[in-house]
């Protein structure tokens, strides 16, 4: 035979092969001490006796261990019946080893990804709660301070309604992070694409955050001298956004009388990547993985230094990733981090 057979029947025919030896040995014997004489029929008998125990072999233990596998199935509840009926029943036992321990690391998996999933989900609500009931509880101070008499004093009350109204402003900050966060991870947010100047936008975004970095005496410059314009491809507003987090983030965490420096490069044809290089605080290399997460912060702390809504890198993400580029980050704490991302570019 060319072709081996089938694992599957191996122990059925085994089985029937030792079953026939054996009743044929027995049978020649008996008939040679009471009949003192050749048996013709042996053959005929021991080919019978095979055939017969091979297929009440295979048919028993088919019928044996599809009840037993299906019964575990079953008693779980995480299969199926019809899926399982529909496979092919075998009576190879390594097969059949494989197969449910194939299952039980399947479903250990997807119990380990449930359980992480809920564990972060829990993290997010108590950030969410976090970050929504410091302004919240300001602004109730300030307004039932007022309420209790400090109204009657105008500098008082002016005071007080200034902090209470930037406790509002933070509120509608966070919400409306929240809400863009929202529709860029369901697609709901549409992209207007259209060809600007890389260079100019970048420009721009200096320009606005001039007087906040020089607060810090800290320098927002190009890598080098660009003459030229480079044109991409994307959405303006966007990507104006997504430059405005990652500077902000380099001047917020950046050292007094440092620098913010902007580089634009070729990668392939069609593909530019714009890195923001800062020489601040860094970041430690067990928090980089997360830093894209919703209101995950490196500084763990109740009272932070620094203000923001906790999802600017992760919006920043979603919308790199919504025009189908990629983003990168690499820091070296106390050393400083750059972060670039991909461009489409016109050609």
């Amino acid at each position: 035979m060319q072709r081996r057979l089938k694992k599957s029947y191996k122990f059925a025919f085994r089985s029937s092969l030792y079953i026939t030896i054996f009743t044929t040995l027995v049978l020649a014997v008996l008939w040679y001490f009471f009949f003192k004489e050749e048996v013709l029929v042996l053959p005929v008998y021991a080919l019978s006796c095979f055939i017969f125990c091979f297929f009440v072999l295979q048919y028993r233990v088919e019928r044996f261990i599809y009840r037993r596998v299906k019964q575990i199935y079953d008693d779980v509840s995480l299969l199926e019946s019809t899926s399982f009926q529909k496979q092919p029943i075998t009576t190879d036992m390594a097969t059949l080893t494989k197969e449910v321990e194939k299952f039980a690391t399947d479903k250990k998996l997807e119990i380990e990804t449930l359980k992480v999933r809920e564990a972060y989900r829990k993290e997010f609500m108590g950030n969410v709660s976090h970050e929504l009931k410091t302004p919240l509880f300001t602004v109730q101070g300030y307004i039932l301070t007022l309420l209790d008499g400090a109204m009657e004093d105008k500098t008082i009350r002016k005071k007080y309604l200034n902090r209470a109204s930037k406790g509002v402003e933070r509120l509608i900050y966070i919400v409306k992070d929240l809400d863009m966060i929202t529709k860029l991870e369901v697609g709901d947010l549409n992209l207007e694409m259209e060809e600007f100047n890389i260079i100019e936008l970048i420009q721009n975004v200096f320009d606005l955050f001039e007087m906040k970095a020089s607060k810090k005496n800290i320098t927002l410059k190009f890598d080098t001298d660009y003459d030229d314009p480079i044109m991409v491809k994307a959405d303006r507003e966007r990507i104006q956004q997504v430059l405005t987090n990652l500077v902000v983030n380099s001047i917020k965490y950046g050292h007094k009388d440092g620098t913010t420096e902007v580089g634009i490069e070729d990668l392939i044809r069609n593909k530019v990547i714009v890195r923001i290089t800062d020489n601040g605080e860094g970041i430690e290399e067990e928090h980089i993985p997360r830093l894209f997460e919703r209101f995950f912060r490196v500084d763990k702390s109740g009272s932070r230094k620094e203000g923001g809504s906790g999802l600017g890198l992760s919006i920043v993400k979603h919308i790199i990733e919504a025009h189908n580029e990629k983003i990168y980050v690499e820091s070296e704490a106390s050393v400083g981090s750059e972060f670039s991302f991909t461009l489409e570019k016109v050609e």
